[in-house]
């Protein structure tokens, strides 16, 4: 029984309470560089899918949370869609007693190319339920007129 304290750090550990057990982190003594740290961690776990349907292409970004004040989603130079925003820290009360926080707070960003075909000047977006929907529409292919060329000779 004596490993135990000393194997999670020589703190005591209680099985039966889901909040005393400290779980053994290999990398709690490394430091990251600013581009991994907790407060960019938002940045990192911002999922976003992308399908093409024949009318459009359609984004959606997870942002549980976040109301539409809080979201940004520009184009820069007719070419790059860009999706930002902020989720702020909880605010601390003095007489709270945290036992973890995992959900991630802070800045983030994600930037995607747009292709040609892609009106810009139409782009639609809406927050539902905590997903973000970006809709671009496409132009119209053009088809090719076929002449028919008479051949001399």
């Amino acid at each position: 029984m004596s490993l135990i304290p000393s194997f999670f750090g020589g703190r005591r550990s209680n099985v039966f309470d889901p909040f005393s057990l400290d779980v053994w982190d290999p990398f709690k003594d490394f430091h990251f560089p600013s581009s991994l740290s907790a407060e960019n961690s938002a940045f990192v776990n911002t999922r976003v899918d992308w399908k093409e349907t024949p009318e459009a292409h359609v984004l959606k970004a997870d942002i549980p949370g976040l109301k539409k004040e809080q979201v940004k989603v520009e184009i820069e130079d007719d070419k790059v869609l860009q999706i930002s925003g902020e989720r702020n820290v909880e605010k601390e009360d003095k007489n709270d007693k945290w036992h973890r926080v995992e959900r991630s707070s802070g800045k983030f960003l994600r930037k995607f190319r747009l292709p040609e075909n892609a009106k810009v000047d139409q782009v639609k977006a809406s927050i539902e339920n905590g997903v973000l929907t970006v809709t671009i529409p496409k132009e119209e292919v053009k088809k090719s007129d076929v002449k028919a060329v008479q051949i001399s000779g």
